[in-house]
């Protein structure tokens, strides 16, 4: 659970020490300030509302980068590759990589979320099958989420009708290897433990989202940082790989951005907070970083 924790922070997706989702970048040498803002991307769109500077922000501001173009993402093209990432090599099946209780587990999820007989998966990566149960999962516990509704986008789909540049931090195809591309073995953990103990993920993703709400990067940090001692923690370089080399390297494409034209950076919630989060890496540049209510 702790994986998917991460996962749902820094993907497709806050907080600041003084709990606040919007800061105010400036500072070494800009003429004019750019903001970071920290999303989750199974959270409501009510969210922007209860940020008073918001509206002005997203006015001010001359472009909108994210951590990839949203709307690439619904290019046919896309869409087929995608589709093909999420298929098992030819001589693999899901049943294939579960013990026979592991199994019996899934297809049990399968069977109460999908409502289709497993075997019509048969060829699908436990991580494939991992986010669509995911959405189907919030869809059940978390009153008023619609997944037709994506945060991230919406930010994008602002700038875009204002007339202002819209852009990404990475690759498309660079989401896709965190997303599909890990280790087979490792896609099958990370699914198994989120459907052996539904309880213990329905009360963990409750705290999640209580905490994104308040805006609390304390809890937030807690909750990516916990460890239970089993398969189910992340290992330091799969951390490295969801969150902190690309901290890293966004840190190193921003001053660039900032420079050329004031911009509103909309990423997942994990990548703000913490040593290695942006808000610490861009005051180690020299820039202020500072909350905005």
């Amino acid at each position: 659970m702790k994986r998917l924790i991460t996962l749902l922070l820094v993907v497709a997706a806050t907080l600041g020490a003084q709990a606040q989702l919007l800061w105010k970048v400036s500072g070494n040498g800009l003429d004019k300030p750019s903001y970071l803002f920290g999303t989750y991307h199974l959270a409501s769109l009510g969210i922007k509302d209860s940020i008073a500077a918001l509206p002005q922000v997203q006015q001010d501001v001359q472009q909108v980068y994210g951590e990839i173009i949203m709307a690439d993402m619904m290019k046919p093209e896309t869409l087929m590759q995608m589709q093909q990432q999420m298929m098992l090599p030819a001589d693999t099946t899901l049943k294939s990589l579960f013990s026979p209780a592991e199994f019996e587990t899934i297809t049990q999820a399968v069977q109460e979320y999908l409502k289709v007989d497993i075997a019509l998966l048969d060829r699908m990566k436990p991580a494939a099958l991992f986010q669509q149960l995911t959405v189907l999962f919030y869809l059940k516990h978390t009153p008023g989420y619609n997944p037709q509704e994506q945060l991230d986008a919406s930010f994008q789909q602002d700038a875009t009708k204002a007339g202002k540049k819209v852009g990404g931090l990475e690759t498309v195809q660079s989401q896709m290897d965190i997303l599909f591309n890990k280790p087979l073995r490792r896609q099958a953990e990370d699914l198994y433990c989120f459907l052996s103990n539904p309880a213990k993920a329905e009360r963990q993703a409750k705290e999640l989202i209580a905490a994104y709400t308040a805006q609390d990067l304390d809890t937030v940090l807690r909750l990516m940082e916990e460890k239970e001692g089993t398969k189910c923690d992340p290992t330091p370089e799969e951390m490295a790989q969801l969150l902190y080399d690309r901290n890293h390297n966004w840190a190193k494409q921003m001053p660039a951005l900032m420079q050329a034209a004031p911009t509103l950076f909309v990423v997942g919630a994990g990548h703000l907070p913490g040593e290695q989060g942006l808000i610490k890496l861009l005051q180690g540049k020299g820039y202020t970083v500072e909350p905005l209510p």
